[in-house]
């Protein structure tokens, strides 16, 4: 039997790469979403400990530096959560990107597999008609063998 040579073996190969490409680029929009998203959980977490402080301050003697302090580091806070969120959104979007081109590089790569599965198909089949129009002339040989032996 001869050896199958998938003769687009070569595409193949780029178009498993690039879904492994594509893979790496969607883990590491993945991580970078993961990331903003802490940042943003610290950011709520230190806007919440510094409404506490003003609270604070402000239920006690009045120290009225302290509490204009205390309130402008809350809006400080307030500003970095509003500038995070556009990080996160952003980080979203790189995500979604990423998410599209590993499903395009999945696709690319499932359509060369079935090509090859079908050239593999063919090549079988093919093979299969080779046997078949072998068997059939030793068959047909030996047939005309033992007819001419028979005949003298």
């Amino acid at each position: 039997m001869a050896k199958f040579i998938y003769r687009l073996q070569n595409v193949l190969d780029v178009k498993l790469k690039m879904e492994s490409q594509a893979k790496t680029e969607f883990s590491v929009a993945a991580e970078r979403l993961d990331e903003e998203e802490e940042k943003m959980n610290l950011l709520l977490q230190k806007k919440a400990e510094l409404e506490e402080e003003y609270r604070k301050k402000s239920s006690g003697r009045l120290d009225i530096m302290a509490l204009k302090h205390a309130r402008e580091s809350v809006e400080y806070e307030k500003g970095r959560i509003e500038l995070q969120k556009t990080a996160i959104n952003q980080a979203k979007k790189q995500l979604e990107i990423a998410r599209y081109h590993l499903n395009e590089a999945m696709k690319d790569r499932k359509i060369h597999e079935k090509l090859k599965e079908k050239a593999f198909e063919e090549f079988l089949m093919e093979e299969n008609e080779a046997e078949k129009k072998e068997i059939d002339q030793l068959v047909s040989f030996k047939y005309n063998d033992n007819g001419k032996a028979g005949a003298r």
